[in-house]
Order: structure tokens, then C-alpha cells, then sequence
């Protein structure tokens, strides 16, 4: 592998902490590559969305640097390759319509008002929302609302999309949905949730996290297969990797 030329995502010795917080992150090293599928597991507080928060240029690490793209991030600056679907909708939709939200992301990367038309309505269709266009977000169910966010990242045609609790609220339709959405999308992805089960369908890579430090990193149903470790940083064996065994009956 090329690393140089496959590299959508690096962290080198990144640490941060918030006002009056010892630290968040603690010496976080982590590459990603094209084209793959990561997940990144972890108790609450763990540091999951802080790093996507500083992958993305909204927060500035106290120490170390993140490159995206083989370009250094320096924060708080429009960078459509990469796009962040966060948990909770609301904090991501403010326009008045469905179709507005979604053209939002490529109007802002001054594209003509054709191909941003062109872009709103493929990223629509591609999460089976166009029928939603012309709604006002704030009469969309929850599970709507994220299938919109997931358009809004997807009308800018990034190279990387970070999901945040991606299934978070969502009922057993929806989630299927998203889950058969992910891995046949050509960007690069990175998604951290609490649905190991996603995670174990979805991804082929995953990362664990605890107290702002990457603890271990490899096959998902090897690193998740393990009970002691999970157990060890406040996670549970997925249930479908626990054997089951059935008792006939005659």
C-alpha cells in the first residue's frame, strides 16, 4: 500500500483538553486509508467525538497535528472533503426546507445553480428522502431528520464522512437502512457508535477508546470477540458473536 497516496486521515501525537479538563486526549497517533471503513468504540467520555471535532477543524489540538488529505488541519476553516454527520440532527439542520439544508453544503463550494440542484437531488434520492424536499425539518420524525443529515454530507461528494451515533434513536427500519447504505458508499468512513452489531456489519477495522487513549485496533470481530478486554473498558461482546446453542426437543 501506498501510504503517502492512500492517506485520507492522520493523527500524529494528538493531545487536547478542554478549559479546566486534565485532558481529553492523550497522545492519539491513528491513519486512515481510502476507501476503508472504520469503527471507533469506547465508554461515554472515551474522547470519540473530540476526535472527530479536531478531524474536522472545529476544535485545535493543544499539542500534535492532524493532516487530512496529506494537508495539515489548522481549524475552523470550510473543507468539503470531509463531512461530519453529527447525532444529533437538530445540531446539523437550520434551514427552513429539507432541499435547502441539503444545497446548503454545495453552495458553499460555489458550485453553479445547476449542478447544486444536480447534487441536492442525487444526494436525496440516494437516502430515499426526495419525497421529504419540500418539508419543513422541524416536521420530520427523527429518523428523517438523520437520513437528511446523511444527504447533506453526501451532496458535497466528500472523501471522508465521520458519523457521530449514526443509529442513535432510529427505529428498526431506518436502521437497516443506514446499515445497508454504508458499506457500499465509495467514501471513506469513519463511524462511532454503541451499536457494536452495526459496527461488527459495517466496518472493516474498529479502534477502541478509553479516557482520551486508543487501547487497541484491528478486526472488529476479533477485537470485539474478546469479553475480558471489552468488559475492561465498559463495552459488552456483541450478541452475535456469543455461540448459542439450541436444546431439541424430541
Amino acid at each position: 500500500m501506498n501510504v503517502e497516496s492512500s492517506s485520507v486521515l492522520e493523527a500524529e501525537d494528538v493531545s487536547f483538553a478542554y478549559p479546566g479538563n486534565g485532558g481529553t486526549l492523550h497522545d492519539i497517533n491513528l491513519s486512515i486509508y481510502s476507501g476503508e471503513k472504520v469503527g471507533i468504540i469506547g465508554p461515554n467520555g472515551a474522547g470519540k467525538t473530540t476526535f472527530f471535532l479536531l478531524a474536522c477543524g472545529i476544535l485545535r489540538p493543544v499539542s500534535g497535528g492532524v493532516r487530512l488529505f496529506q494537508k495539515p488541519v489548522t481549524g475552523r476553516e470550510f473543507n468539503p472533503q470531509a463531512a461530519l454527520v453529527f447525532q444529533r440532527p437538530d445540531d446539523q439542520l437550520f434551514c427552513p426546507t429539507v432541499y435547502e439544508d441539503v444545497a446548503f453544503g454545495p453552495q458553499n463550494m460555489g458550485l453553479d445553480a445547476k449542478e447544486v440542484d444536480r447534487r441536492t437531488w442525487e444526494a436525496l434520492k440516494g437516502v430515499d428522502a426526495a419525497s421529504l424536499a419540500e418539508r419543513p425539518v422541524h416536521h420530520l420524525s427523527e429518523g428523517e431528520k438523520k437520513m437528511v443529515s446523511i444527504a447533506t454530507a453526501l451532496a458535497m461528494h466528500p472523501g471522508l464522512i465521520i458519523y457521530d451515533e449514526p443509529s442513535a434513536a432510529l427505529d428498526i427500519r431506518t436502521r437497516r437502512r443506514l446499515i445497508n447504505l454504508m458499506p457500499g458508499s465509495a467514501e471513506t468512513i469513519i463511524v462511532a457508535s454503541h451499536d457494536l452489531e452495526l459496527i461488527l456489519e459495517v466496518c472493516t477495522r474498529v479502534i477502541l477508546m478509553d479516557q482520551g487513549r486508543i487501547i487497541t485496533q484491528g478486526d472488529p470481530a476479533v477485537i470485539m470477540g474478546d469479553a475480558d478486554l471489552m468488559q475492561a473498558h465498559g463495552q459488552e461482546k456483541p450478541h452475535s458473536l456469543i455461540p448459542h446453542y439450541y436444546q431439541h426437543q424430541h
